[in-house]
């Protein structure tokens, strides 16, 4: 895995999930550009229930930087367009000038 961080805007609203044995979760999606003004959709899933909460309060259209492990993925759009993506484990949010971070275990 790699750790890094994404800046972007959020795309769509963030959404909480239930999961296997009643876990909680929450996913999102961001938008962020690269170098080239390509942009890059990152999937974003939070365990850590006070993150959640706080991903949870943004709206699509929100600025937003994330911490947290990153896996780079690959994807075809509807034309059969080969597209990059990153899957993120998010552990830190900023957004809206409040920092986020998930509760040490």
């Amino acid at each position: 895995m790699i750790e890094g961080m994404v800046a972007g805007k959020v795309f769509g609203d963030p959404e909480a999930r239930r999961g296997k044995g009643d876990s909680e979760f929450v996913v999102a999606k961001v938008r962020a550009q690269n170098n080239d003004a390509e942009v890059v959709i990152v999937n974003v899933i939070v365990f850590a229930a006070e993150l959640g909460a706080a991903l949870l309060d943004l709206r699509d259209g929100d600025a937003v930087a994330l911490v947290g492990s990153l896996s780079p993925k690959v994807w075809s759009d509807k034309q059969g367009n080969t597209r990059a993506a990153l899957d993120m484990v998010a552990t830190r949010m900023l957004a809206a000038g409040v920092e986020q971070k998930e509760e040490q275990r």
